[in-house]
């Protein structure tokens, strides 16, 4: 059977760190499926509390020493059962994004943002004005193959639902694979060293600056991370691309958010790249570069976090996805399925939470740790890259399946916290009662840093 210490070894022996043992734990209930889903939540955030102890040992800093509650790690990988907005829980997915039976196998789609939606729809020849029932129709007179390529070539999101084997044989389930869980690359460049003297044990990131650039779970969770930590996040959004509301809420605790169009605005940002010490992008490989924004230019030195859904490499390294895409075209969806197979056919099914972003959020939070203490010694900048591919290919290969496993736990309401109207999990780290503050109203502040603390 996988445990969690399992993948922060892996984590550590990826980037060339020699690592603690940590005590063992009994996960129970929280987060069961057939793979071992703990193992992945529990190793993410233990993995993300030992970067940040190395990070506060060389600051001088006294180390936390985390121990998880497993209760409360289940609670924060699960955060949309406990969210409530004026004591409503949301719908999580739109109504065509789902598992559809093509004409031949099932897909899975993902159209939860308007501009996804319209651009499914265009990929079936649908009007704007199609219902589910339309969508549904016209998906069983279609092989699954072919959805799959009208969906890459509009820009849609849908993948034909895949065996385990078949992907892991496949040239871009290969690529997927391949690398370490979290790959820490040394560029050139060198660049100013910011020491956050004011920096505390809890707040070991008081005093710097991290640019935030992502959207739905996996970016978003890794800079809600650093937050915790006490570094200034500022969100960025593009206009006319809204954030799905409850989303934010969940995610965007402990930041700023503002609103600034790359395409017109790039002395702004610019600026704003200069004076950070840390980028963390959720946009598809080269999307930044064609936009003429290269951070390392901008600001020499700078830690840049990158996440994506396939890897930068690959057949599919310039494709959409999310985490129930993921667990779709790599075997998951199939294999958390298989206890529910009353039909004679191949069922479908997902794990417990959406923990392929949920973990890479954690590790690249980790990473983004490793290679700040890593600049401190010789100022250079590293990229630091995650891919939701390959969190789930790590989930894949762990031993110790349990298919007849008990349902999962329903997150512990004592793990959630409310402020107002909103309802929301606590962080993942029990030495933190809450976030440092709830999420803004979205894009409220301005585009511009918060002076650093006295002490700098």
């Amino acid at each position: 059977m996988a445990t969690y210490d399992e993948l922060v070894r892996d984590y550590e022996s990826g980037i060339g760190v020699a690592g603690e043992s940590l005590p063992p734990l009994e996960p129970g209930a929280n987060l069961a499926a057939t793979l071992p889903v703990w193992a992945l939540a529990g190793g993410a955030v233990a993995a993300f509390a030992t970067a940040a102890d190395r990070w506060r040992e060389s600051r001088g800093l006294t180390p936390l020493r985390s121990v998880l509650e497993p209760g409360r790690v289940a609670a924060a990988f699960s955060s949309e059962r406990l969210f409530r907005l004026d004591g409503q829980r949301p719908d999580i997915f739109a109504e065509l994004s789902g598992f559809f039976r093509a004409a031949d196998a099932w897909v899975r789609t993902h159209a939860n943002y308007p501009h996804h939606r319209a651009r499914l729809l265009t990929a079936v020849e649908l009007p704007a004005t199609a219902t589910r029932a339309d969508f549904t129709a016209r998906i069983a007179t279609l092989a699954a193959a072919d959805i799959e390529q009208r969906a890459a070539e509009q820009g849609a999101i849908a993948v034909r639902v895949r065996a385990e084997q078949e992907w892991a044989d496949s040239p871009q389930g290969k690529a997927a694979a391949s690398g370490p869980l979290v790959a820490i690359e040394t560029r050139d460049d060198n660049g100013p060293v910011e020491s956050p003297t004011a920096a505390t044990s809890l707040l070991p990131l008081r005093g710097l600056r991290v640019l935030d650039l992502t959207r739905v779970i996996a970016g978003p969770v890794a800079t809600r991370a650093l937050a915790l930590l006490g570094a200034d996040v500022l969100r960025i959004d593009a206009p006319g691309l809204p954030e799905i509301g409850w989303q934010f809420l969940d995610t965007c605790q402990g930041k700023r958010s503002t609103v600034v169009d790359l395409r017109t605005d790039l002395p702004v940002f610019h600026e704003l790249i200069s004076n950070a010490d840390i980028i963390i992008s959720g946009y598809r490989p080269g999307s930044l570069e064609r936009l003429g924004v290269r951070p390392a230019e901008m600001r020499p030195g700078i830690v840049h976090g990158r996440v994506s859904a396939w890897g930068e490499s690959g057949p599919w390294g310039d494709r959409r996805g999310f985490d129930s895409i993921v667990q779709a075209a790599s075997g998951i969806s199939r294999i958390e399925g298989a206890h529910d197979n009353s039909h004679g056919e191949p069922a479908v099914g997902a794990l417990p939470a959406q923990a392929l972003d949920h973990a890479s959020g954690y590790l690249l939070a980790a990473g983004v740790l490793d290679a700040l203490r890593a600049r401190r010694a010789d100022g250079r900048g590293r990229d630091v890259r995650v891919a939701l591919a390959r969190t789930g290919s790590w989930l894949l290969s762990q031993p110790g399946r349990t298919p007849d496993h008990p349902p999962a736990q329903l997150p512990d309401p004592r793990y959630a916290v409310t402020h107002g109207a909103v309802t929301t999990a606590r962080p993942a780290l029990s030495e933190y009662y809450d976030h440092p503050w709830p999420a803004p109203d979205y894009g409220s502040d301005t585009f511009s840093w918060k002076a650093r603390p006295d002490g700098l």
